[in-house]
């Protein structure tokens, strides 16, 4: 959470009889602390930051405390960045701040074992000694970092090699065969390599999105993987979409859903509630949705608050896109109501000008003006993505609206050190939205520009491995 002088009081549900505060709670007199804990005392020292930053003082007393446990961030590793250490730890940076307290990173093939190089060497992947240094890092923030490895579904960065295609199961032949004792001896070679390098007990295993394996056969594979987990002592995290009874008592299910009117369900037992930033397949975000199913899931009363950052078909967002979702998660998470914009322009862009936080918020609704949406995309993203563009009524105005938004990045005045980086950032992806507006017209123009910034962008974050990947959908339509 932000400070309150950008978030609103929540109303008090507990009477503090004793005077004492809660696990992670903090009381703040003037600038004297009162913490229940360390991480309560660390989480005070972010709110001195904050309202320092806007030239204020604590007056009178402010006394505060997590509505969620675990508040987490997921960015995803996989499809198809991966960031570089200078950026995953400037990341660590904000979201201690924000006093996010989980933080894992999505892996399907990007972690380096030992005897798998054919799976993993064009795509730049982390190393052990680079978690170990993340591991660290995030343990002086009180950032507890959880090792993630798909285990049974999304594994077809794995099963296209020769090596692993006679493991392939599943309609789409994208999952571990749950029949083969080697799966099983695969994972368990994995876990024994991955999790070494981790000091956090629990494990996200995935299992989501397993085309054509469902009931019993995926439970009885799921129950095979929850003990090899709890042989390598860990709790196991894992999906929820597949398993509808039947959950392990002793791990942690995690329900995701990523559109406004999503419901999240209490599958009783330990579960986190897992919404999204909604900014994949979208180009600039998907805002009013955004927000929408991020309050949505701090409604559920669950054991956690899971915020998720993905990367479909390319990973076209950039990273500033994320920080609108990411900061108001943060909010809900905590317990605290957000006033977005001036909340981005304060505390994310540092904006002396009041811009970037409304330029965001805005070019985020682009994907509203079209006049079709979409679950999990935007019909500006498919309009770029797809071989054929669809037709829509609402091209002119679209592109109207997103030149009317982007002429105000000029006028920001970001006192960041990437303030040039996030002010290009968001200039290709208005050029981007532009041009799918153009296309759907039937006259594209300046692919070529894009790509050029989008590799040069691509680079200034994350590491080359995946880049090939990205823009192969962006060179197609450069041809024509």
């Amino acid at each position: 959470m932000l400070d309150r002088l950008i978030y609103l009081p929540r109303p008090r549900r507990f009477h503090w009889t004793t005077g004492t505060l809660p696990p992670q709670g903090y009381r703040l007199r003037g600038g004297v602390i009162e913490a229940a804990d360390a991480a309560g005392k660390f989480y005070a020292e972010m709110t001195l930051r904050q309202i320092h930053r806007q030239g204020g003082s604590v007056v009178g007393e402010i006394e505060d405390w997590p509505e969620f446990p675990v508040r987490g961030v997921m960015l995803d590793i996989s499809r198809d960045k991966v960031p570089t250490m200078e950026t995953l730890l400037a990341i660590v940076d904000e979201l201690a701040e924000w006093k996010i307290n989980h933080l894992e990173l999505y892996t399907e093939h990007t972690f380096a074992y030992r005897n798998h190089r054919a799976v993993w060497e064009h795509a730049s992947p982390m190393t052990g000694e680079e978690i170990e240094q993340l591991d660290a890092y995030c343990r002086e923030r009180f950032i507890e970092l959880v090792p993630n490895q798909n285990s049974f579904g999304h594994f077809e960065r794995w099963l296209k090699h020769p090596a692993y295609q006679h493991l392939a199961a599943g309609t789409q032949r994208t999952c571990l065969d749950p029949a083969s004792p080697a799966s099983l001896a695969l994972l368990d070679e994995l876990y024994g390599e991955l999790l070494s390098h981790f000091t956090s007990r629990k494990f996200n295993v995935g299992c989501d999105e397993t085309y054509g394996i469902e009931g019993r056969v995926y439970l009885e594979f799921l129950e095979k993987i929850h003990a090899l987990v709890k042989r390598h002592g860990r709790t196991m995290l894992f999906w929820g979409d597949v398993l509808r009874e039947g959950h392990p008592k002793d791990g942690v299910v995690l329900q995701w859903g990523y559109e406004a009117d999503h419901a999240f369900e209490d599958p009783g037992v330990p579960f986190y509630v897992c919404p999204g930033t909604s900014s994949w397949n979208s180009i600039a975000g998907r805002t009013d949705n955004c927000l929408a199913n991020l309050r949505n899931a701090a409604a559920c009363r669950a054991d956690g608050y899971l915020n998720t950052d993905w990367g479909d078909n390319g990973h076209w967002q950039y990273w500033p896109v994320s920080y609108l979702g990411l900061a108001a998660g943060a909010a809900y998470a905590w317990g605290g109501e957000v006033d977005i914009v001036p909340a981005l322009n304060t505390h994310v862009f540092r904006d002396a000008a009041g811009v970037m936080g409304q330029l965001a918020y805005d070019l985020g609704n682009a994907y509203q003006k079209p006049g079709k949406l979409y679950v999990n995309s935007s019909a500006l993203f498919r309009l770029i993505y797809r071989e054929e563009p669809e037709g829509f009524p609402n091209l002119p105005e679209t592109r109207e609206y997103i030149d009317a938004v982007m002429a105000r990045l000029p006028a920001a005045r970001m006192l960041r050190a990437d303030a040039d980086l996030i002010r290009d950032e968001f200039a290709n992806a208005g050029r981007m939205l532009r041009y799918a507006c153009d296309r759907g017209l039937g006259k594209p123009a300046g692919m070529r520009e894009i790509i050029g910034e989008h590799r040069r962008l691509w680079l200034a974050r994350n590491r080359p491995g995946g880049l090939a990947d990205s823009l192969r959908v962006l060179e197609a339509r450069s041809l024509v």
